[in-house]
């Protein structure tokens, strides 16, 4: 297929153990997410009583079921299960999409849900399947791409990414962007399409120039040293959950976190700011990102972070960025062959990679020009 899976879904129950939450209930069933929601209902109440056996002389009418959300990658569920006449409970289910094992590495996902949860992010993990997950439900919105970009919201979103970016995951600290990167460009240039027309948008990508500019701009991110954390890596809008009454900010779906680089989750969720249409005019101008870099450097006294501190942060963010077209573009290569979502992956190669080639110029002319003046290059 000219891909290999990087996760086994039968390993789940080790690594659960492994990591110290034996006490995580455990199913071998496998759900079906290509059914519709009434075909699909039956499933998860069979999957919600072989997890939590205290559910299982509930009758089939206690189980509400509710799409929360779809997306490209999995799709989200709600379930109010009502146990007695004055008590109801609602947990989240997630479905993993398919194929989604050749591109997202669940066990990394599910060992640092652990310590983002007990630091106060995501939802609890209840339950894991062969194709899923289950976690407490959070009683929130979802935000729109437009939410990301009021200020109020925005400064909200830096302060609590800094403290994201604070928890300590255990293992290796190695940062994996370029790891993946590079992993995604092997897979992406030896694909075949049975589709004659992907074949021929296919073929007009050069890979050599493609594997340039990935070598060109490791090079000069690496001049950075810029500060390893451990990311989200994926901060869109669909990740982003509010209660406004309580006006809690969660982040949620943490299956491309990985250590990776501070300017690299900053500038992947910047580009997020173009929505699903990819305008990538609405990319934040800098006024909207010193207010972003502010609240992200000094929550407490963002008024004190200086020029110079900004200006540092400002170019970092601006040559990750382009490192997040790359890894989106060859990513999508990889579904456009793997996956049975019908959506234009080999499309979005394009948009991605011509952004990049768009805003390369300019961010790698002032990230010279910054580094020979700093001393750096």
């Amino acid at each position: 297929m000219g891909a290999e899976k990087i996760w086994d879904a039968k390993e789940v129950a080790e690594e659960v153990r492994e990591n110290g939450i034996s006490d995580i209930p455990s199913s071998s069933l496998t759900v079906d997410i290509s059914l519709p929601l009434p075909q699909l209902k039956p499933h998860i109440i069979g999957l919600c009583k072989d997890l939590f056996k205290n559910w299982l002389q509930l009758d089939e009418s206690c189980f509400l079921v509710e799409t929360v959300s779809g997306g490209i990658t999995n799709l989200l569920l709600k379930v109010s299960v009502r146990e007695d006449n004055a008590h109801e409970v609602s947990i989240t289910v997630r479905l993993y999409g398919p194929n989604t094992e050749y591109v997202i590495d669940r066990q990394r996902e599910l060992q640092a849900i652990k310590y983002l949860s007990a630091a106060g992010f995501g939802a609890r993990l209840l339950g894991v399947f062969e194709n899923g997950m289950v976690q407490s439900f959070i009683d929130a919105r979802t935000l729109s791409p437009p939410d990301m970009r009021k200020p109020k919201l925005a400064a909200e979103i830096a302060r609590q990414l800094r403290k994201f970016h604070q928890v300590q995951i255990p293992g290796s600290q190695e940062p994996q962007l370029w790891i993946d990167i590079f992993k995604f460009l092997e897979k992406a240039s030896v694909l075949k399409f049975e589709d004659s027309e992907k074949q021929r948008m296919y073929d007009t990508i050069s890979f050599e120039e493609v594997g340039n500019a990935v070598v060109e701009l490791k090079d000069l991110t690496d001049l950075f040293n810029a500060p390893v954390v451990f990311a989200h890596n994926d901060l869109l809008s669909g990740n982003l959950m509010l209660n406004e009454d309580e006006e809690k900010l969660y982040f949620i779906d943490f299956e491309y976190g990985s250590y990776s680089y501070r300017g690299y989750d900053i500038g992947n969720h910047f580009n997020e700011y173009a929505g699903f249409d990819c305008d990538y005019s609405l990319y934040p101008d800098k006024d909207a990102q010193d207010l972003f870099f502010r609240h992200y450097l000094q929550p407490d006294k963002p008024q004190e972070v200086s020029d110079e501190d900004l200006k540092a942060l400002f170019i970092e963010t601006d040559s990750y960025m382009l490192a997040s077209h790359l890894y989106w573009a060859l990513w999508a290569l990889i579904q456009a062959k793997m996956s049975p979502i019908d959506f234009n992956y080999l499309g979005y190669f394009f948009l991605r990679y011509n952004e990049y080639k768009r805003r390369k110029e300019g961010c790698f002319s002032l990230a010279r020009s910054y580094l020979a003046q700093s001393g750096s290059g």
